[in-house]
């Protein structure tokens, strides 16, 4: 009887594996559809905002109005996006960079692409302040500052 046993308890586990990880697929798959839908949202305002902007250059009516609407509804779908893509991260055991958005594993202090430090999500609470050794740079500013000395090494 033993044997019998120990066979059951080994099945129950592989179970128990298996079912966690389809779960674990489907979430995954969830997360991903959530984002496609929230992407297509986003073409279609982007697109009622080009012919806004157009209508009104046309007609010379002012469209500042609806331009405004659209722009901040985009944002908000864009800060949606955001969230999506982190739990769909978080689910794939990878975390973005904060400074260049590739995605690199969990276990990684440093960005594969940037070199930008990684933070740690235990570290993100106790180290926030001793950090920076230089000045932050914001993010639409970083890339166009580093791209530009590449370009010219490469020339």
């Amino acid at each position: 009887m033993g044997l019998f046993e120990d066979v059951v308890v080994n099945a129950r586990s592989a179970a128990g594996v298996v079912g966690k990880k389809a779960g674990q697929l489907v979430d995954i798959s969830k997360l991903r559809i959530s984002a496609a839908d929230v992407n297509r949202e986003i073409d279609h305002r982007m697109e009622l905002l080009g012919r806004a902007v157009y209508e009104s250059r046309k007609s010379g009516h002012d469209a500042e109005e609806l331009i405004t609407e659209n722009v901040a509804y985009i944002d908000e779908l864009y800060e949606q996006l955001d969230v999506i893509t982190a739990e769909l991260a978080a689910a794939r055991g990878q975390v973005a960079c904060p400074h260049c958005g590739k995605l690199n594993p969990v276990t990684s202090f440093y960005c594969s692409q940037c070199g930008t430090k990684l933070a740690k999500e235990e570290e993100a609470g106790e180290g926030a302040g001793e950090e920076p050794a230089q000045e932050p740079v914001s993010p639409e500013e970083a890339p166009k500052s580093e791209e530009a000395p590449e370009e010219e090494k490469s020339e």
